[in-house]
């Protein structure tokens, strides 16, 4: 099956996203809004239900994630003022979203028709939190989604839509330069 036309619009808006976000700028926000929009609407093609459920997720959060953000903003230069977590908390973390993705895969798996239950929740489980991080302004968020990234592009790619695993190779690219700039920002607050 053909990619959806769709997919390249929703493709482009989510890459000027993600490139503000690892700028640490505030306008990441305005193509958050049309990204997801349009990304929602992808996933309900190909009953991708966690994704759906992750994007009305996202939608509130950045609602939050914009007056959050502008409150720690530096008004010279638009960017956010970086947070650092400790590699404790962040093993703890990772702990506790193995056992909630393996358990939201195996819910997907016997409760819906998701054709990739576990890539599913493997890619919406950490993106909760990711979300939440970036919302926060923490710089550890990077390396959860670089994690989402690369399975979400699997997915994508099982699923055959070539457009939309693209936007998520590059996204994998771009969280290796989010976490570069996120790391000067976070040394100069």
């Amino acid at each position: 099956m053909p990619a959806h036309p769709l997919s390249l619009i929703s493709g482009m808006l989510g890459i000027c996203s993600v490139v503000l976000s690892a700028q640490g700028n505030i306008l990441t926000f305005l193509f958050g809004f049309a990204q997801v929009g349009t990304y929602t609407y992808l996933c309900c093609l190909e009953r991708f239900y966690a994704e759906i459920a992750l994007n009305v997720f996202y939608f509130l959060t950045m609602i939050y994630g914009f007056f959050v953000w502008h409150r720690r903003l530096n008004n010279q230069s638009l960017q956010v003022q970086t947070r650092v977590i400790s590699p404790r908390w962040m093993l703890l973390i990772s702990m506790g979203l193995l056992l909630l993705s393996l358990l939201t895969g195996w819910m997907l798996q016997r409760f819906t028709d998701d054709p990739q239950p576990y890539l599913d929740a493997f890619t919406t489980v950490p993106a909760i939190l990711a979300q939440i991080l970036m919302v926060l302004a923490y710089r550890e968020q990077w390396y959860l989604w670089l994690f989402v990234d690369i399975l979400a592009t699997i997915m994508w790619l099982r699923a055959g839509n070539y457009c939309m695993a693209a936007q998520y190779a590059f996204w994998c690219i771009n969280c290796i330069y989010g976490l570069r700039q996120w790391t000067r920002l976070s040394s100069h607050t």
